[in-house]
C-alpha cells in the first residue's frame, strides 16, 4: 500500500484536492476533520480546557477563543500540539491498519503541516497544492473568519510555499481551475497504482 501525504499552506486548494482523491474511490484521511472530531467533547477537551482555560463550552473546544489564546505564540502552539497530535497520529494508525487490511493500493493523508511536523517520515510520496500568493491571499481573506493579521500568523507557522514545492514528489497548481486539478489527480492516482508507471 502506498501512502500519499498531502499538503499545502493556507489557501492553496488542499481539501478540494483532498475530496478529489475521496470522489476516485482513494481512502483519505482528514487531519483537520479528526482535529475537529476532537474537539467536540471526550478527554482532550478536557485537557485543553485545563491547560488554557476558557476556551472550551458544552459543545467542545471554542476554536475561535482557542485561537486567540494560542495564535502567534510559539510556546502555546506547542503545548497544544503536544496534547493533540497523538491523538490524531493514533486515528491516522487505525486508518492505515484497516486500509492496509482491506488491501488498498493506495490512501492519502491530508496533513496540513506535513513539513514543519516531520510528517513526510510516515508517507511514501509527497502532494503539494500551490498557487500564487496573490490568489492565495485572496482566498484566504475571503472567509470571513480571517482577519490579514490572523492570515500573517498562520503565514509565520507555515514552511514557505517555494520551499514545499521543492520537496514535493508531486505538485498541482490550483490556480489553473478545477479540470486541471482533476486530471493531475486522476495522473498521480494512476502513476502510483500501476507498477509500469512508477517503475
Amino acid at each position: 500500500m502506498i501512502v500519499l501525504g498531502l499538503t499545502g499552506s493556507i489557501g492553496m486548494g488542499k481539501s478540494t484536492t483532498a475530496k478529489m482523491f475521496a470522489d476516485a474511490g482513494i481512502p483519505v484521511h482528514d487531519a483537520d476533520a479528526t482535529v475537529h472530531a476532537l474537539y467536540t467533547g471526550g478527554p482532550l477537551v478536557e485537557a485543553i480546557e485545563k491547560r488554557f482555560p476558557g476556551t472550551t463550552n458544552e459543545q467542545g473546544v471554542d476554536r475561535k477563543k482557542l485561537g486567540s489564546a494560542v495564535l502567534g505564540d510559539r510556546e502555546k502552539i506547542t503545548q497544544l500540539e503536544k496534547l493533540v497530535h497523538p491523538h490524531v497520529r493514533a486515528a491516522e494508525q487505525d486508518f492505515l491498519e484497516a486500509n492496509k487490511a482491506a488491501d488498498k493500493k493506495l490512501v492519502v493523508l491530508d496533513i496540513p503541516l506535513l513539513f514543519e511536523t516531520g510528517g513526510e517520515a510516515r508517507v511514501d510520496k509527497v502532494l503539494v497544492v500551490t498557487a500564487p500568493a496573490s490568489v492565495q491571499r485572496q482566498r484566504v481573506l475571503s472567509r470571513s473568519s480571517m482577519t490579514e493579521e490572523e492570515f500573517e500568523k498562520v503565514l509565520a507557522r507555515q514552511m514557505p510555499d517555494r520551499e514545499k514545492r521543492l520537496k514535493a514528489d508531486f505538485l498541482i497548481d490550483t490556480s489553473k481551475g478545477m479540470d486541471h486539478a482533476r486530471h493531475a489527480v486522476q495522473d498521480i492516482i494512476s502513476t502510483l497504482t500501476n507498477p509500469a508507471k512508477s517503475s
